[in-house]
């Protein structure tokens, strides 16, 4: 897999098939639904819920919108992935051209799937943080495998974002 960007766009090519489903993945990841833990953790108020008032504000004013930005984000990711929709039979390396201007889209909707894995499958933050653990042995090895690699592609897509 290469990833490089040209022009108004971040190419990542030599998209291998298993890389390209975790990709196409993105926004169903994003989904709390039935996942009240991963609800509470991507909507979860800025203060601790001592101060009922304040949350149960933020719940009413703030939490909407954030709903709505986050749905936004996750369907402008999920129209760039069509580029990946074909002949999944086929073994051969793809190519995906997001936007820049879909970057901060992009940025969000890896994020959320990244939280909403990372709770559903209870992750510790030593699990986290272990980026040396290669084996996948079990459908928890692979989410945390999809959790590394959606953080490596919000890494590259910043450090563009810099440039």
């Amino acid at each position: 897999m290469e990833i490089c960007r040209r022009k108004n766009q971040i190419e990542i090519s030599e998209l291998d098939p298993f890389l390209a489903e975790l990709l196409r993945q993105i926004p169903a990841s994003a989904n709390t639904e039935g996942a009240p833990a991963a609800e509470q953790r991507i909507f979860s108020p800025p203060i601790n819920g001592k101060e009922t008032e304040l949350c149960a504000e933020w719940k009413v004013y703030v939490e909407p919108e954030l709903r709505r930005l986050f749905q936004t984000a996750t369907q402008t990711v999920g129209a760039d992935l069509e580029q990946l929709n074909g002949n999944e039979q086929s073994l051969a390396n793809r190519i995906l051209r997001i936007p820049t201007k879909h970057a901060d889209a992009w940025l969000s909707a890896l994020n959320q799937a990244r939280l909403v894995i990372a709770a559903k499958n209870n992750f510790t933050e030593l699990e986290l943080s272990d980026h040396l653990r290669s084996p996948i042995g079990s459908r928890r090895d692979l989410s945390l495998f999809q959790v590394n690699f959606y953080g490596f592609l919000q890494e590259f897509i910043l450090r563009e974002l810099d440039c």
